[in-house]
């Protein structure tokens, strides 16, 4: 039976200038608190605002040093501090947009209501799955029949329903000033106020100047307010990446149900296998070994020896503290663990390690560096910093450096297959798996000059999970460094698999964690946001929640392989008849 379509199948209609309609009565914006154009009425709130933060500064400094109570204050104080609580709340809301209509148009309290049903459907929902082990692919373990019942409706938070379609004059002005070149692209957010109406308008504006269609893109459903500024800029649309869940996972005594984005065939189900066979063995036991974020900024000296001064200068345990100090001002998570320099003739890379809490960390690195670099210049004025990124990080690339001393997470993940698990689930021995990896996993990426990669495809689960789950897709290469071991043990009767990940890079705060769809993967995982209890746990907990993921992967591909199963498989899974460009349409 078809599943059921989970969005629109109407194609997009072309955004066109039809005659003026009035529209219904719009809310009031803030920025309409003064009669002036949009540009001015922000500037005006702009230099109120740190006029008046300025002011008061001057006036606190002025009463510490003539010993005054902080708490007299003159009535050019009240005015000070009552304009600086205004601009502060118009600047708070992206000039005063979205956050004085946040206040002004309370939510409908269906939506509170929504979420406690929530609740109560997913305690439902896990009564009715009441099996002891996970269903494999193509494996008869189906679930007892259960009574019949209502459907179960999940209600779902409503940011924007109503699609946008250019009706007025104003929006074809804006379309043919922005094929003209007169208005910026980038610059209709801000002109408009409105981010989803922005995306209309360029997406008409870019099938104009293209002569291209982009009726297959979608447009609507997407909350492009919670795009700007951290995601993705000058957006026209989104993307649809199929997710497919494999689980439970057992792991560390916990089960999990994977998310994996993907528009690979076979690749969902194989891992659902590797789950299977892990669950029915006992589960897997995932340690994380290293926990920091590394940026490896580039600096010059005149000479060698002046580059050298300042390698041994950082890397002396007596400065480590001073320098800590300085590092850590950046944030209130960010905590430097360690120091290690390069040099290259008189050029010196240095490679920061810190901690960063649940967050990938990128951002809250390079501002400690940036600190020590500015605090480095009193003592070595000669400094020329060439980049605060020197590719001693190395991000986003392979390097030895990574595989050696790891980046981010370091992972190692392992568990014993019994054999019969082997035989029945897997399909081949223990004594094929062990030669295949010897051969294939170590011999065969050793001949190749592989660099971290000796596995069979840990990338493929480390990229699917990463699009789930909001994390930055490109971080896929250093994050998919693994070594995956096997062996008999038990006699040779059981088979010993392990996955070695010395650079898993990811978080549950910032960046695309914060979209809906990814942030209610990660709340799927039990991860979702910053642990309130101890910072970082929820990103250390989905590194090794990713390891595990790799390691039934890497047991189900080499058990294909070892059975030769793989082309079977993927013709089966991975081929389809169906033509889908007719479907669409």
């Amino acid at each position: 039976m078809e599943a059921p379509r989970l969005y629109s199948t109407k194609p997009v209609q072309s955004l066109k200038p039809t005659k003026k309609i009035p529209l219904e009565e719009d809310h009031g914006k803030a920025s309409d608190a003064l009669p002036l154009p949009l540009h001015l009425t922000n500037a005006l709130f702009f230099s109120l605002f740190f006029s008046v933060v300025y002011f008061l500064l001057s006036r606190w400094r002025e009463k510490i040093r003539t010993s005054t109570a902080l708490h007299v204050v003159t009535f050019s104080d009240i005015i000070a501090l009552l304009s600086f609580f205004a601009s502060f709340i118009y600047l708070l809301g992206f000039f005063g947009i979205d956050f004085v209509q946040s206040l002004v148009f309370q939510p409908s309290p269906d939506v509170w209501v929504a979420e406690d049903e929530e609740d109560d459907n997913e305690v439902l929902l896990a009564k009715e799955d009441t099996r002891k082990v996970p269903c494999g692919q193509a494996l008869d373990c189906s679930l007892p029949p259960l009574p019949p019942a209502a459907p179960i409706v999940t209600p779902q938070k409503v940011f924007d329903e109503k699609p946008v379609t250019v009706t007025t004059e104003e929006d074809e002005e804006l379309i043919k000033s922005v094929v003209d070149g007169t208005t910026p692209s980038y610059s209709l957010e801000s002109k408009l106020g409105d981010c989803k109406r922005a995306a209309a308008i360029r997406r008409e504006a870019l099938q104009r100047l293209t002569g291209k269609s982009l009726s297959g893109l979608p447009l609507d459903g997407l909350d492009y307010e919670s795009i700007l500024g951290q995601c993705c800029e000058m957006p026209v649309g989104y993307v649809q990446i199929p997710v497919g869940i494999a689980g439970p996972l057992l792991v560390n005594g916990r089960e999990y149900s994977v998310p994996m984005a993907t528009t690979e065939g076979c690749l969902v189900a194989s891992t659902n296998r590797g789950c299977k066979a892990i669950h029915l063995s006992g589960g897997a036991t995932s340690v994380l070994l290293k926990d920091g974020m590394t940026r490896a900024p580039c600096v010059r000296f005149g000479t060698a020896k002046r580059a050298a001064d300042l390698k041994l200068y950082l890397e002396d345990p007596d400065n480590f503290e001073t320098l800590s100090v300085v590092f850590n001002r950046s944030s209130r998570f960010g905590r430097l663990q360690g120091i290690k320099c390069a040099i290259a003739g008189k050029n010196l890379y240095i490679r920061f390690t810190c901690s960063t809490g649940d967050a990938m960390g990128m951002n809250m690195v390079s501002k400690g560096v940036q600190n020590v670099l500015d605090f480095l210049q009193t003592d070595f004025p000669d400094m020329d910093v060439i980049g605060i990124s020197g590719n001693f990080c190395s991000d986003k690339k392979p390097a030895a450096v990574n595989w050696i001393e790891g980046r981010g997470k370091s992972v190692v993940c392992e568990a014993i297959i019994k054999g019969d698990v082997i035989k029945k689930v897997l399909k081949t021995s223990v004594e094929s798996l062990v030669e295949l990896n010897m051969l294939k996993n170590l011999t065969g990426s050793a001949m190749a000059g592989a660099l971290g990669g000796f596995n069979a495809h840990a990338s493929n689960i480390v990229t699917a999970i990463y699009l789930a789950t909001g994390q930055d897709p490109a971080q896929n290469v250093e994050s998919s460094h693994c070594i995956t071991m096997m062996e008999a043990v038990n006699e040779g009767k059981d088979l010993h698999i392990s996955v070695t990940m010395p650079s898993i890079e990811v978080g549950t705060v910032g960046g695309g964690t914060q979209l809906a769809s990814q942030s209610a993967c990660l709340n799927l995982l039990g991860v979702k946001g910053a642990s309130k209890e101890t910072p970082g746990a929820n990103s250390r907990t989905l590194a090794t929640i990713v390891a595990s993921a790799v390691l039934a992967g890497e047991l189900s591909l080499m058990s294909a392989l070892a059975a030769g199963q793989l082309v079977k498989s993927h013709m089966k899974y991975n081929r389809s008849s169906k033509d889908v460009s007719k479907a669409t349409s």
